[in-house]
């Protein structure tokens, strides 16, 4: 393996720690983003930490730009060896709430833009034996309420990674999903959701977090070295599946609990807000 990556969504948060993490090993990494300054900086702590590479902006929902990236990863690299599908959008909102076009916003980028980066990818990943990490989510797993087109999506990643498990064996193409819960990130940068009373609560969750991206970067590393498909970063995520496994009736439960909680919340703090706001 020649140690060359690239990464979707690499100018911030998670995407740039993955980044980092594989630099101080020295890899070389194509970076993507629609982020042009935080592509640049990316770069620049790409460069302090070890690793080499280049920026190319890239939007996922266009299949054009990511083949584009592709033949980019060719000719200035020679190939590419990983890929890590981590571009994505945060979104919430009771399913009643959400718009059509919600949906397909969250749809574009968070599932066909993964679906599209191993398309223009594969025939290069084919070449080197390479592997795919794909970032998906605990909400493909655990499915909370108020955020069904963002449960979707990630769920859909999970379905097409342990697709592409199956299938790319034969080419000797690896094959991974990450899984996290909250985590401390900028990913409420990108939310989108039909009331402010929801952005608020997802953000406490996102602060209250004792792990960083940083943190769930290396447990990425560690875990890919050991050939683990299915990557769940923290500890209450894999009880919370082990649990869903056994008793899946217990967490719906739960989870029909928290939503009614969450609407309970959501009335009072929106009983407050200056009617503009709403």
């Amino acid at each position: 393996m020649q140690n060359r990556m690239m990464i979707t969504g690499a100018g911030s948060g998670l995407g740039r720690e993955i980044a980092l993490r594989w630099a101080r090993e020295g890899w070389q990494l194509a970076l993507a983003d629609v982020n042009d300054v935080g592509l640049k900086e990316t770069l620049e702590l790409v460069k302090q930490a070890g690793g080499q590479g280049f920026v190319q902006r890239c939007d996922v929902r266009d299949y054009s730009q990511l083949t584009a990236l592709a033949q980019a990863c060719e000719e200035k690299l020679g190939g590419i060896d990983v890929i890590v599908n981590n571009a994505g959008v945060a979104a919430g909102g009771f399913f009643c709430e959400l718009s059509l076009e919600d949906w397909e916003w969250q749809l574009s980028i968070n599932l066909m833009g993964v679906v599209k980066g191993c398309k223009a990818f594969l025939p290069l990943l084919e070449r080197s034996k390479g592997r795919i990490i794909n970032i998906a989510s605990m909400a493909a797993l655990m499915q909370g309420p108020a955020m069904s087109n963002y449960n979707v999506a990630k769920a859909g990643v999970l379905a097409l990674s342990e697709s592409l498990l199956v299938e790319l064996r034969h080419q000797q193409v690896a094959v991974h999903v990450v899984c996290p819960s909250f985590f401390q990130t900028n990913l409420l940068d990108s939310f989108r959701g039909p009331t402010p009373a929801m952005k608020a609560q997802v953000g406490k969750l996102l602060e209250s977090s004792p792990i960083s991206a940083a943190d769930i970067a290396d447990y990425i590393y560690r875990q890919v070295a050991d050939e683990q498909f299915m990557i769940l970063p923290h500890e209450l995520g894999r009880e919370a599946w082990q649990v869903k496994q056994r008793d899946p009736q217990r967490i719906y439960d739960e989870m029909a609990s928290m939503a009614d909680k969450m609407r309970a919340k959501a009335k009072s703090v929106g009983a407050g807000l200056p009617r503009d706001t709403m």
